[in-house]
């Protein structure tokens, strides 16, 4: 597994949200600003997030983000699968994106990369947003 900077713009976009007051909407250039992220590829990443239902918008002038769902109930797992996919280190060893690859023709190479991503998947899955603050 490698994050991309899309899942780590998230992953900084959502910690910085769920730090601010639960009724404060904020911006998409806050945010920006704050995390050094650039506004255009935050703002896309922002609207994935909405899509996915992980925030609200208000538009207008005071308008901005703020989250859908409490923290503690937003894994790390969840959010990296959203924007990169599988947790697995190979697709033949994915739960939920399973793919044909060569490492299936040795049993025990795949045991092996099915305890990796076993102990990653376990991590990122008790791994909540709240968990980050």
């Amino acid at each position: 597994m490698k994050l991309t900077a899309r899942s780590e713009y998230a992953l900084l976009a959502l910690v910085y949200l769920a730090r601010q007051d639960s009724d404060e909407v904020v911006s998409a250039e806050s945010i920006a600003r704050a995390k050094a992220i650039p506004q255009k590829f935050l703002e896309q990443i922002l609207l994935t997030l909405k899509r996915a239902r992980y925030l609200r918008s208000t538009k207008g002038q005071r308008g901005g983000y703020q989250l859908a769902k409490p923290a503690d109930s937003v894994t790390l797992a969840e959010i990296i699968r959203l924007f990169d996919g599988a947790l697995a280190p190979t697709e033949s060893t994915s739960k939920y994106f399973y793919g044909p690859s060569p490492i299936e023709k040795e049993r025990r190479l795949l045991r092996i990369f099915r305890e990796i991503r076993d102990l990653v998947s376990n991590r990122l899955e008790a791994a909540t947003i709240a968990d980050m603050l």
